[in-house]
């Protein structure tokens, strides 16, 4: 079981830094994701500052599994700042540690209560509640649940149950009882919505509720989904060990899931070994890279470096919506959950060639930063195998 996972989020109308914190982690090794949205007093760069110093804290904290969740939340809120005019010192947070079985451990202080949705249907879980020992105003909920695949989790900060608190159709806001409705009904209209997709539309519906669409609060949006992994094979360069061609193809083809590849070596080594022609995309193709070819059986064929290198840079900046061979290459890498590229070892001398811009690095390297970026920034599983 695969858990998608993502967070949207906008700041407060007039605002510059975000008052809302979010950061996750996955642990390969241990098979589980740990996650923490975190809300600061007030807003603007005061509230960044306390959410952020919350949310990373208890990451460290809890990622290690040496302190237990509700000692480590008290130890962050004894360590914040004290506002002066309030008198009070806290950003308030969500946590959540689940591994790939589906066993959940959730803290709540001061957040909305998540929602657990299973079968279309709101679950009421029950929990242990924890009163601070040194806050008296303050009580924590911790949660012990089961997923199975399906399952949704969405955690919120208050600037989506509170938005368009106070104008003629939601005196009240609209709370999470109707936030409860907004999500079931997408639901039904897209089941199958991803965590990124769903979480979005979220927190645009509650921007759109509030006056003149200018958000009174930080909203934030965070959205688990639990489901059957979408896996992808990226094959790139020609193997160390050109004798294991056959090998190498044999196990390309075999592969259960979207394949691509990377480098017109390694297409035709595909081409001659599975005797499966290649066809050249004769349009011409948007800046500098060449275009897509056509294999029957493979999604999508690229260039190698050239286009590797500028997949790197739009999953850096985050702007990959451009039609050409490394914006197909991103959005396929996006589309996967798990994503296993296949490496060729074997140099080649072309990639060494001075007119080459020097900025491009050796194969190795960049999918090295790739498979980085693709772990610590869109959350998806990433394995390298050498050959």
């Amino acid at each position: 079981m695969f858990i998608d996972i993502d967070c949207h989020q906008i700041k407060k109308y007039n605002q510059n830094a975000f008052g809302d914190y979010f950061v996750s982690k996955r642990y390969p090794d241990e098979a589980k994701l740990i996650a923490v949205l975190s809300d600061g007093l007030g807003s603007g760069i005061k509230a960044n500052i306390l959410s952020c110093m919350t949310a990373t804290m208890l990451l460290r904290f809890v990622e290690g599994d040496q302190i237990p969740i509700k000692d480590a939340a008290e130890i962050v809120m004894n360590s914040l700042p004290v506002c002066q005019v309030r008198k009070i010192s806290y950003s308030t947070f969500s946590i959540i540690d689940v591994n790939d079985e589906g066993h959940a451990k959730i803290v709540e202080e001061g957040n909305p209560d998540f929602i657990w949705i299973k079968n279309g249907e709101v679950m009421k879980p029950e929990y242990e509640s924890i009163p601070s020992k040194n806050h008296k105003n303050r009580c924590m909920k911790a949660y012990k649940i089961q997923l199975e695949q399906g399952d949704r989790l969405i955690f919120c900060s208050d600037g989506i149950t509170q938005c368009g608190l106070g104008n003629e159709k939601l005196k009240l806001g609209l709370r999470r009882s109707g936030l409860i409705t907004l999500v079931l009904d997408k639901l039904k209209e897209d089941p199958e919505i991803s965590s990124s997709e769903l979480s979005s539309y979220i927190v645009k519906q509650a921007r759109n509720i509030e006056t003149d669409r200018n958000p009174k609060d930080d909203m934030s949006a965070l959205v688990l989904y639990c489901r059957e992994p979408r896996k992808s094979l990226v094959f790139t360069g020609p193997p160390f060990m050109q004798n294991k061609d056959a090998e190498y193809a044999q196990m390309f083809k075999d592969f259960k899931g979207k394949k691509a590849i990377a480098g017109g070596t390694t297409a035709n080594l595909i081409s001659r070994e599975l005797n499966i022609p290649i066809t050249m995309d004769k349009t011409i193709s948007i800046g500098k890279l060449p275009s897509c070819s056509y294999m029957d059986g493979v999604d999508l064929v690229t260039e190698g470096i050239l286009t590797l290198t500028q997949t790197l840079e739009y999953l850096e900046d985050g702007n990959w919506d451009i039609d050409n061979a490394a914006g197909k290459l991103v959005k396929f890498l996006l589309d996967s959950d798990c994503i296993y590229f296949m490496v060729g070892a074997k140099l080649n001398q072309a990639h060494y060639n001075p007119a080459l811009p020097i900025e491009i690095e050796i194969r190795k390297n960049i999918i090295k930063k790739i498979k980085a970026i693709l772990q610590d920034k869109y959350y998806k599983k990433v394995n390298i195998q050498y050959m």
